[in-house]
């Protein structure tokens, strides 16, 4: 790759005489001389071979392909400062990257409130979230993947923070046999029928957790497709009702009617990794976290004052 002829500073330079007005102004605003602020404008000129500037009485004025580089010029200086500030935060202890491993079924609206308050605050530092189902979690976390995990699972050996209960609702389509059997539904009832499972993710030790033991059972990769295939009358499942709120309200699948376990309340749990102490953006998103975790699913996402 060919190295630049014009450096950051030249830019810098060039934007100044645009955005003060002229050579002397933007001499006075970067504490240069005159001549230098010429000269270094007009060196550039002689290294890209294109008039960026021309005069217009006793005012430079940008030619129309100095206005087209000064304006993809303002982007990448802004980008290096960006670059520079993310190096001093990163020496000052401030992580690069904050890795955050999710269950499928924990509230997708819940992260976007965080991620989005999280933002002004981040300092460059970028989230790599990863979804993952039951276990998955767990081996992300163990495995060092990740430096903090979301699992409705009770993870041996670490130190949980309790978050809020997600509900699973056992429903079917409203034409399902099992209700049409007009009444009050048993375990002997679910197992004749078809059941839907989601796969769990993890390799280890997958479990079949909610799985009646029926050998009437798909299992499909994901919380979305298990509620489709229930949708258009393929078995039943347990869902989260965050995400089949719209499905219920429209009719298009119905809880079923069973005398006892027609409701689940798994308690999800924030875990961070042993492998490393949080760093201050980790903590930041912590909070954040812990903060909307509690909030209705359909609260507005205003951006919240710095806590």
């Amino acid at each position: 790759m060919k190295a630049p002829r014009v450096t950051l500073d030249q830019w810098r330079t060039l934007q100044a005489v645009v955005d003060h007005g002229g050579f002397a102004q933007a001499a006075n605003a970067l504490h240069r001389s005159q001549s230098s602020v010429s000269y270094t404008v007009g060196r550039m000129q002689e290294q890209l071979g294109v008039p960026l500037l021309r005069i217009d009485g006793r005012k430079a004025v940008l030619t129309e392909a100095g206005a087209v580089l000064l304006r993809r010029s303002r982007q990448l200086v802004k980008q290096a400062s960006q670059l520079e500030d993310l190096a001093q935060h990163m020496e000052q202890g401030w992580e690069a990257e904050v890795r955050l491993v999710v269950d499928a079924a924990y509230p997708n609206a819940r992260l976007v409130r965080a991620l989005s308050a999280f933002m002004p605050q981040s300092r460059g530092c970028r989230v790599r979230l990863r979804e993952e189902v039951l276990s998955g979690v767990e081996e992300v976390l163990l495995d060092g993947s990740a430096d903090l995990a979301i699992s409705g699972f009770n993870i041996p050996g670490y130190l949980g923070t309790e978050m809020s209960a997600v509900e699973f609702v056992a429903v079917a389509h409203p034409e399902h046999p099992l209700h049409r059997m007009n009444r009050e539904l048993t375990f002997q009832d679910l197992e004749s029928q078809l059941q839907v499972v989601i796969r769990d993710s993890g390799r280890q030790q997958p479990r079949d957790v909610g799985w009646l033991g029926s050998e009437h059972r798909w299992t499909v990769g994901s919380l979305a497709t298990a509620a489709s295939f229930v949708g258009s009358g393929l078995g039943f499942a347990w869902l989260p009702r965050h995400i089949i709120e719209r499905e219920l309200r429209d009719g298009v699948l119905k809880p079923l009617p069973l005398d006892q376990g027609g409701t689940r309340h798994p308690v999800f749990h924030l875990y961070a990794s042993k492998e490393k102490p949080l760093g201050p953006a980790t903590q930041i998103l912590v909070q954040w976290l812990r903060t909307f975790d509690t909030a209705p699913l359909d609260a507005p996402f205003p951006i919240p004052a710095q806590p």
